[in-house]
């Protein structure tokens, strides 16, 4: 009996104890609403931010369009509105408020445009009896936007199929023929079609298929277009994917021009299209004129590829592509640190403003590849997030220790053009860069879920995120004329009370269900940071059926979830901000492998997925993964690996595909002004 009565005081000194510590804390939160504040998220500013960038006005926001330079100018007056300091210092005041607007503005290189320079010529057996007139650049042929500008002169041809080369589907168009040195010609698509999840999906991408044809040793690559009328086909529509060039002409023939060099008849081309469909062909281009067009006789294994004969069909050709580089932008806002002490270290909180434009290259289906794609959450939520905290911490008294840069970046959907220009031209050296925190795409939450990435990156963001997530479930009640919201930094939710005294309410169900990953590394904008040692966090609310599709628009927002989520992000911040240690960087564990996944062979590199001609940079590389142990480093740069050829990531990623685990092989790389031979072996991809 005396032990349950034991038992009972100290359950309920606990729960005085308790008690009482609520009411100190609701006691500093009312204290702290009697000053004006606007340090909650607004529910209405996000809508309007949102429905201006995923606006039919802004096209898209393709980086390098009208329309995405238009939305940088909106977020740099947004950042302006609410005092942040532009990231482009220069001494004398700005004269006009675009002048002003322009000094938020960092300008990174980038190719929006891509047109027809003079010399495009293309003969057939120039200077013999049966000499073709020139066929007309445009209506008969087109170089692709990445096309290597070239003249190649009385060039022989190889059929190759499809033009595809895959150790890992144990497929290649090439294995036989000699290709080296000679044109190839292949057909677009893949044995599947166009079937975006087939096995062949990704090898029968162009940049992959040109890399499997520059493997194969061919000095040029001809395509022959799927449509009937070349202007329809969409090879033939000038563009570029800022992923450097090619390194040998690529042109896109129309059926016409490809009947007359494999044929001399559209019967003949559709007999050439039968066997590459079936993976087999005759022994020799003697036997396809012979052969009866109802099928294939004697067939023989898919491997081999049709060389037409020497002499046969040669050609003369010249491409001359012109890429327009024009400046995008990142938009950078400095919000200076309050403390003398702290002002010079930064947090960065970022968020991309660039989406896909009208479609076209990286929408998310075939059939939704033409017209605006609004990128309502992808990743106008994100900016708005941003923006938002922008206007909350500059409204805070006293403003944050830390100095807060925020940057709205562009050319992520390209590759993360913007952030990897960031971290190269920082406008805060990265050395005093104690964080980065990530937005994108967080208006969609459902059912309370949130993702947050990169927690492995730091020792201590574990516990601040539970933390930061158990005062989400807190509520304070406030009587109705107790003036304004909290000005409390953690930014507690408040309702209105009616008793005159102020409640901490505990309530677990506005509390998030997270998922947290380890990794740094992903395809959004914190990678970039990662990659330079700067622990990072990112968060999401996850993909959903509108993803890079028009669908995605401003009516889809969960617009009360995305404050919630904006609330969170700004608790955190100011965590990290009243720490008297920096985070403590740490490596973390890769949970997902990003872009390289679906290989079967892993090295750890960490590539930088920006416009490259000359090898593939590398922006860091794992711990004691195969690259480490070969001694590979961030910033070498890869220029040969496994016997090929790399000037850009698809070379890489090429190479890669031809890799076996437990096999070794040689890595050639330049460091510095040194040109190095290194061994790696890749492991087996788990």
């Amino acid at each position: 009996m005396q032990k349950d009565k034991t038992a009972k005081q100290r359950r309920k000194g606990k729960l005085v104890a308790l008690l009482l510590n609520l009411c100190f804390i609701a006691a500093g939160i009312a204290a702290l609403a009697q000053q004006p504040s606007s340090s909650t998220p607004s529910v209405d500013r996000l809508r309007q931010v949102i429905s201006y960038l995923a606006s039919d006005a802004l096209e898209g926001r393709r980086t390098g369009t009208p329309g995405a330079n238009d939305a940088a100018h909106y977020i740099a007056g947004e950042f302006n509105r609410y005092g942040l300091r532009p990231g482009l210092q220069i001494a004398r005041p700005a004269r006009t408020r675009g002048e002003n607007q322009a000094r938020y503005l960092q300008p990174f290189p980038y190719v929006s445009a891509v047109e027809l320079g003079k010399d495009n010529l293309f003969f057939v057996n120039p200077g013999r009896a049966d000499d073709t007139a020139q066929f007309l650049v445009g209506q008969d042929w087109m170089p692709l936007g990445f096309s290597s500008n070239a003249s190649v002169k009385s060039a022989e041809m190889v059929f190759a199929g499809y033009g595809i080369s895959s150790a890992e589907l144990k497929y290649d168009d090439y294995a036989v023929s000699n290709a080296k040195g000679r044109v190839a010609i292949i057909f677009a698509g893949t044995p599947d079609g166009d079937n975006p999840h087939g096995q062949f999906a990704r090898a029968g991408e162009i940049r992959f298929k040109v890399a499997a044809a520059r493997a194969a040793g061919a000095q040029a690559l001809l395509i022959i277009a799927s449509e009937e009328k070349l202007k329809d086909d969409r090879l033939s529509r000038l563009s570029y994917d800022n992923a450097g060039e090619a390194g040998i002409p690529v042109i896109v023939i129309s059926r016409k021009l490809a009947a007359k060099l494999l044929g001399d008849s559209d019967s003949d081309l559709s007999y050439f299209e039968k066997f590459a469909d079936a993976r087999t062909v005759p022994a020799n281009r003697s036997d396809v004129s012979d052969q009866p067009k109802e099928g294939l006789a004697n067939p023989v294994s898919h491997a081999t590829i049709l060389r037409l004969p020497s002499g046969h069909v040669r050609l003369d050709f010249s491409t001359n592509v012109i890429r327009r580089v024009s400046p995008s932008f990142n938009v950078v806002g400095i919000l200076p640190g309050s403390d003398p002490k702290w002002k010079n270290e930064a947090i960065v909180i970022g968020a991309h403003y660039d989406h896909l434009g009208l479609g076209g290259e990286g929408s998310g289906s075939l059939s939704a590849r033409t017209g605006i794609h609004h990128g309502a959450d992808d990743n106008a939520s994100g900016v708005a997030g941003l923006i938002e905290l922008a206007r909350m911490f500059s409204s805070q008294n006293p403003k944050p220790r830390h100095t807060i840069v925020f940057i709205a970046f562009s050319g992520e959907e390209e590759g993360l053009i913007g952030s990897n220009y960031y971290v190269n031209h920082p406008i805060i050296a990265l050395a005093n860069t104690v964080a980065m925190v990530n937005m994108d795409m967080i208006g969609r939450l459902k059912e309370k879920s949130l993702i947050v990435g990169g927690v492995g990156t730091a020792q201590e963001w574990r516990t601040l995120i539970g933390a930061a997530n158990d005062v989400q479930g807190m509520t304070v009640s406030l009587n109705s004329a107790g003036a304004d919201r909290t000005n409390l930094p953690n930014s507690i939710p408040v309702v209105t009370g009616s008793n005159g005294k102020p409640v901490v309410t505990l309530d677990p169900g506005r509390k998030f269900v997270l998922t947290l990953n380890e990794d740094g590394f992903g395809p959004s904008d914190h990678s970039s940071f990662y990659a330079k040692q700067v622990p990072v966090l990112f968060f999401w609310t996850g993909n959903h059926e509108d993803y890079h599709k028009p669908s995605d628009t401003a009516d889809k927002i969960n617009y009360e979830g995305e404050a919630r989520i904006v609330s969170f992000v700004a608790r955190i911040v100011l965590d990290i901000d009243k720490g008297d240690k920096r985070p403590t960087y740490a490596v973390a564990k890769s949970e997902s492998q990003g872009r390289a996944g679906g290989f079967r062979v892993y090295l750890g590199t960490i590539p930088n997925y920006a416009e490259t001609n000359d090898g593939l940079k590398l922006d860091g590389v794992r711990d004691d993964s195969p690259a480490a142990k070969a001694g590979l480093k961030a910033g070498d740069r890869i220029v040969k690996m496994a016997g090929h050829e790399v000037k850009n990531v698809y070379d890489y990623t090429y190479a890669l595909g031809e890799m076996k685990a437990g096999q070794e092989y040689e890595v050639e790389i330049v460091r510095g002004s040194e040109r190095l031979t290194l061994r790696i072996t890749p492991a087996a991809r788990k």
